[in-house]
């Protein structure tokens, strides 16, 4: 029996930091479930001194499943499931700028992704994560009743955010269930996000405005967030499932870089028989 992980968690709402692991070592089967499971009880896990390789990476990330490729960002390597993450005194925008889940505008947008940053700026460049099984849970039962079987578009566009580099794909457009169920555990997240959500279907414009309006401002709430301060060589990885999340550019005009690697998902349904 391998050795248990250590698990130390950030708040009592999302967010673990996980010890006694070396991610550029092979992982058991027992390891590797320790770490899955601890995944699905904190949302975001988080990973201090980690120097692994962009194979290690890889490795890791597709032992959660087959990996994802971002429609637009440049990428390393010349592997496309190797985002490139890089701002610094020339950007004029950064990744993960407003809240957001990565890609939802897919069809069947990633399931998690794994963010290991090499190079972090002095101070700041730290990125909160949201709970939104949480955000759901503290709506109202009325508000809930009335968003469970509602659906809302989801629109990608990222021209002018990438500079030259040539997309790799169309930008992707779809609809999904503003609330979805988890399909490992089985609990309700609300799946709205500033970032890609536009409208919600069979409303009026003043109707889905002012309704997104009000739930893109819930999620904001602090209590249902963590806050990540990197340190180089830092991992987090997060559920997309039911997770957003911020990175602050407060750094500028320093430099923050390194790689994620972005796990596929599946289509979002909302089914009644929650845990």
């Amino acid at each position: 029996m391998s050795q248990s992980i250590e698990v130390e968690p950030l708040t009592p709402t999302i967010g673990a930091q996980i010890n006694g692991v070396d991610l550029s070592q092979p992982l058991s089967e027992d390891r590797f479930q320790q770490i899955h499971d601890a995944w699905m009880q904190h949302l975001v896990l988080f990973f201090r001194n980690q120097k692994i390789s962009p194979e290690q990476h890889l490795e890791f990330g597709r032992r959660f499943g087959a990996l994802h490729i971002h429609p637009a960002a440049p990428y390393l390597h010349d592997n496309p499931e190797l985002m490139k993450v890089h701002t610094d005194k020339n950007s004029h925008i950064q990744n993960g700028a407003g809240w957001h889940s990565d890609v939802s505008a897919d069809e069947e947008p990633p399931l998690g992704s794994i963010l290991h940053l090499h190079r972090v700026p002095p101070h700041g460049g730290d990125t909160l994560f949201a709970n939104m099984y949480a955000a759901f849970d503290a709506l109202s039962e009325p508000v809930q009743n009335l968003l469970i079987g509602l659906e809302a578009h989801h629109v990608s566009d990222y021209t002018n955010q990438y500079g030259d580099h040539k997309p790799q794909r169309e930008f992707p457009k779809a609809v999904h269930p503003v609330v979805r169920t988890h399909p490992v555990t089985g609990r309700q997240a609300l799946f709205v996000n500033v970032g890609f959500t536009k409208r919600i279907r069979g409303m009026s414009r003043m109707e889905s405005d002012a309704l997104l309006e009000m739930l893109f401002k819930h999620v904001t709430n602090p209590a249902f967030q963590c806050r990540f301060q990197w340190q180089p060589n830092s991992i987090a990885m997060w559920d997309n499932r039911c997770v957003q999340h911020l990175a602050i550019w407060d750094y500028y005009p320093e430099t923050r870089s390194g790689i994620r690697v972005t796990v596929k998902g599946d289509r979002p349904f909302y089914s009644e028989q929650a845990v």
